[in-house]
């Protein structure tokens, strides 16, 4: 008994990875798409082999290769028979994967990856707004008045805000039917709204001039005009992120 409580005093304690509660491959995929973002992987070059990622994150040949599969899923990755697992250039990755897209935003000095993200936005629920003109029913279009109303008593309480805000999106592209555009920009929504970068600047003037952007769609929502609910949403989501964005460079590519 001495010799076992001897042994388990002088043991050197488990490497981080091995402690780690959550699951190992996934632990350890979040870690390599890190790096491939970053660039400490270069696309066309070779991942380190299999023994290597063993020794240095103290797992065994199938949490890596499991790890090396998920890389694979996600686009970070091509395994070639005789070459080791390449890593692919970024136009192959799969840029509506949670990790990517996070790491590709945290790497992002210039935010034009957000900008990005707000362009597609912007495509996708300008379209839905439109349709939404045609189809909303009474009882959506009461909702978005309601909304509207209550966010012009929220202007001082951003955090209410934004939940008034995002649930004022959510019911336009419900009410356009459009399930694919509305899961995708759901998807990017998720991933990005408690990004400081993306929240931005918060104060009461910029939430004043939302919600009159949100006042805009609303009415021409109500007065089933298609083409002006469109150009209504395109200009808000625009203006919007312009407001409150607060990094480097121009947002050339909101410019359209």
């Amino acid at each position: 008994m001495t010799g076992t409580r001897t042994g388990s005093q002088t043991a050197a304690p488990s490497p981080a990875w091995k402690r780690r509660p959550a699951n190992l491959a996934r632990a350890i995929t979040a870690e390599l798409v890190s790096r491939i973002v970053r660039g400490l992987h270069l696309p066309g070059t070779p991942l380190p082999p299999e023994p290597a990622l063993c020794e240095m994150f103290s797992v065994s040949r199938t949490v890596v290769r499991e790890a090396v599969k998920l890389l694979q899923e996600k686009g970070l990755v091509q395994v070639r028979q005789g070459s080791g697992t390449i890593v692919t250039p970024p136009g192959a990755w799969n840029m509506l994967d949670e990790l990517v897209l996070a790491a590709s935003i945290a790497g992002d000095d210039t935010l034009g990856v957000l900008d990005d993200v707000v362009v597609t936005r912007r495509l996708l629920e300008s379209d839905m707004a439109g349709v939404a003109a045609r189809r909303a029913d009474q009882d959506s279009v009461d909702r978005l008045r309601s909304l509207v109303d209550r966010m012009d008593e929220l202007v001082d309480d951003h955090v209410t805000y934004e939940e008034h805000d995002r649930a004022f999106h959510d019911i336009v592209m419900h009410a356009s039917g459009n399930r694919i555009a509305r899961g995708v920009v759901k998807a990017l929504q998720s991933q990005v709204i408690h990004t400081a970068r993306y929240v931005g600047r918060t104060e009461r003037a910029l939430c004043v001039a939302s919600n009159l952007g949100h006042r805009r769609v609303y009415e021409c929502i109500a007065a089933h005009d298609p083409g002006g609910a469109a150009a209504a949403m395109f200009a808000h989501i625009t203006d919007a992120w312009l407001a409150r964005r607060d990094g480097p460079g121009g947002a050339l590519r909101l410019q359209r």
